[in-house]
């Protein structure tokens, strides 16, 4: 076989591997979602070998969406790490085989403490099967190696239900994205969801003209606030605003600029978003308007300015 029909052999097995994974989808497996959702302590993951390593992505599957989790491994739980698991935890132990012998020792141990156990496992006969409160049995056929050894489907069909069991936890809690985000505030959706104008706009020697100033003061002005835009200021608060844009077009227009002030080019309905306002609306504004600025109010007076550079640089974008 060719490298890529060797690979298309595993996508395939794997995939089929999936595909029957709707049998495990029973009574068996409601009651074992219920059972961690009525629970008012974690759930205690705990496999050993390539089981282990899809347990912790798991754990942090289940964390980032809800439902607390932490991993034990199978071998050093007997060793000590017992004393992790508290009186209202629900322990989810993972194992193609179900005999493997960390697992028989481990389980008398965890079933004596009163703790439910539920069972990700392909072999229904198994110990782990038969002695688990919950037993979630995925079938497995075949891996996709040649010599039907290595894990490969068998572990894909255990993260496989390891996400389903999360997703299914997370649609009964009605977990949202702002929940989600409170979870990952690192994150560009924490970002977006959390930062707000006023903690990315620029507010030190804001630049700003008035009405009579001249081109010259203008040009000192854009070019002193860094942002390519100077804010033009009457009596009455915010009056218009000029881009370096606008200078650059009114030159082309004209050779003699000594007549003009900032009243003349001006736009007089610029762009604004409030302080309190979250910066991906800001970023909204400036795809719709083509615009790259925004001058920020607080209660309608002229406080900062946001440019679309502060939002890449926050992530944001």
């Amino acid at each position: 076989m060719s490298i890529r029909e060797i690979a298309l052999q595993t996508i395939s097995i794997e995939a089929l591997t999936i595909q029957r994974l709707s049998s495990a989808i029973d009574d068996t497996y409601e009651a074992a979602v219920n059972a961690i959702y009525n629970s008012t302590g974690r759930v205690v993951v705990t496999g050993i070998g390539k089981s282990a390593i899809i347990g912790q992505k798991i754990v942090a599957t289940m964390n980032s969406t809800g439902t607390p989790s932490i991993f034990m491994h199978a071998a050093d739980a007997v060793h000590g790490d017992l004393g992790m698991i508290r009186e209202d935890d629900i322990v989810l132990c993972i194992s193609k085989s179900g005999e493997s012998p960390e697992i028989k020792v481990l389980l008398p141990f965890v079933k004596s403490y009163s703790n439910k156990v539920i069972a990700i496992v392909s072999n229904s006969t198994s110990y782990l099967a038969t002695h688990a409160d919950h037993s979630i049995v995925i079938p497995i056929e075949e891996e996709a190696d040649p010599n039907n050894l290595a894990p490969t489907a068998s572990t894909t069909a255990q993260m496989v239900i390891g996400d389903a069991l999360a997703v299914s936890l997370l649609s009964m809690r009605g977990f949202t994205q702002q929940h989600f985000a409170k979870f990952h505030p690192g994150g560009s959706l924490g970002k977006q969801l959390y930062t707000k104008v006023s903690d990315l706009m620029s507010v030190n020697d804001l630049p700003q003209v008035a009405l009579n100033d001249s081109i010259r003061t203008i040009i000192v002005s854009i070019s002193s606030g860094m942002k390519g835009v100077t804010a033009v200021i009457s009596d009455h608060g915010l009056a218009g605003i000029i881009t370096d844009g606008d200078l650059r077009r009114m030159l082309e227009k004209e050779e003699d600029v000594s007549k003009y002030y900032a009243k003349d080019i001006m736009n007089t309905s610029p762009k604004t978003i409030e302080a309190n306002m979250l910066a991906v609306d800001a970023l909204q504004i400036m795809r719709e308007s083509s615009i790259s600025q925004l001058l920020v109010l607080v209660d309608g007076e002229y406080t900062g300015i946001l440019h679309l550079h502060d939002l890449i640089k926050e992530g944001i974008i």
